[in-house]
């Protein structure tokens, strides 16, 4: 077991990654074309390759890229709601993030009104925001896989790639979680006097009761009212879009059936982004854990919500068994933080059916 408490690490593991002042890059050694073995840490801001005083890599840089490129791939289709935040700027990037267990932020509230009068000499109020602080914990998610050293021989001596399927697997598993933690689908993570939550448990989401398709008397107009119900709650809240519409699959075969009687005029989905400020109307596989009819309107702004990156999906290595075996973590650092200013106020609104 190798652990890092109060500063000291037990274990050849943290013993490495805390000389490294906790860069995972330290745990993804190569082989160079020169036969040397390195490593790419970041020194002063800038990646850089460093040589090894011993012997321990196992893989070569293609190697790496190989797998990382299959990592790569296969977390991209999960990350539909945590890509959107990522395309938009919604991050806060965290530097090392493996060197903090929490990120604490302040919260502000509003001053009272300005006076108006004809001479000026009427004193208004004197008073000043008031300031809280809020915890966010920054767990990390990961999950392992290994290959034995005849495998990784096999591999290199006879030309054939590495088998990157399990590899695939993991980082699917990474990114599946990340995804729920964003959507609360997860349920709460706490830490630290802190706690994650997602878009549909937040204790300051607003929430609005839908009309189910499936009821008698449902018409897509119904729908689209209720939509329109939605945003006003948000502005009501002082939060006036853009607005991202994000719905359970279970909602696909009404959004994209006709909207009206006139076949391929438009369909609902077609109606709902006609909203002003609605930017797009999305579907995400793991929005409901049920088969229920769900829908999140999100204010896309920093101060509504953000991913906090302390690491983005990265693999690591660290062998075993005397070098016969190795073992992989593929692992992130990435949590959503969604935000309501100190009066409660924030710009989401999450939409289910009674």
């Amino acid at each position: 077991m190798d652990i890092i408490m109060n500063g000291q690490a037990q274990g050849s593991v943290a013993a490495t990654l805390l000389e490294a002042g906790m860069d995972a890059n330290i745990l993804r050694p190569y082989v160079g074309a020169d036969g040397r073995h390195y490593v790419t840490l970041n020194q002063g801001g800038e990646p850089k390759a460093v040589p090894l005083s011993n012997a321990t890599a196992t893989l070569r840089k293609d190697d790496w890229i190989q797998l990382d490129s299959a990592v790569v791939k296969a977390a991209q289709p999960r990350l539909k709601a945590v890509a959107d935040l990522r395309g938009r700027g919604l991050t806060y990037d965290i530097p090392n993030g493996m060197g903090r267990t929490v990120l604490e932020t302040e919260r502000q509230s509003d001053i009272s009104a300005a006076e108006v009068s004809m001479d000026g000499l009427r004193r208004s109020n004197e008073d000043r925001p008031v300031f809280d602080l809020v915890s966010l914990p920054l767990p990390i998610i990961h999950k392992d896989f290994g290959y034995t050293a005849r495998q990784i021989a096999v591999s290199r001596n006879g030309g054939s790639p590495l088998d990157t399927t399990t590899a695939e697997l993991a980082a699917r598993k990474v990114a599946e979680e990340a995804e729920k933690l964003l959507l609360g689908t997860y349920g709460t993570y706490a830490f630290g006097g802190g706690t994650i939550y997602g878009y549909t448990n937040f204790p300051s989401r607003l929430t609005k009761t839908m009309t189910a398709p499936t009821a008698s008397g449902w018409t897509p107009a119904t729908t689209v009212q209720e939509v329109l119900e939605m945003r006003d709650q948000a502005k009501d809240a002082n939060h006036y879009g853009p607005y991202m519409l994000y719905t359970s699959s279970q909602w696909d075969i009404y959004l994209d059936d006709d909207y009206s009687a006139n076949k391929g005029d438009n369909t609902l989905r077609d109606r709902l982004k006609a909203i002003q400020e609605v930017q797009d109307v999305m579907t995400l596989d793991y929005l409901s854990t049920s088969n229920a009819f769900v829908m999140v309107l999100v204010q896309l702004t920093s101060d509504v919500v953000r991913e906090v990156m302390g690491m983005d999906i990265t693999t690591v290595q660290w062998p075993e068994n005397g070098g016969m075996s190795m073992n992989f973590k593929v692992m992130a650092i990435m949590v959503p933080q969604l935000r309501a200013d100190i009066n409660g106020n924030t710009g989401i609104v999450h939409g289910t059916t009674a």
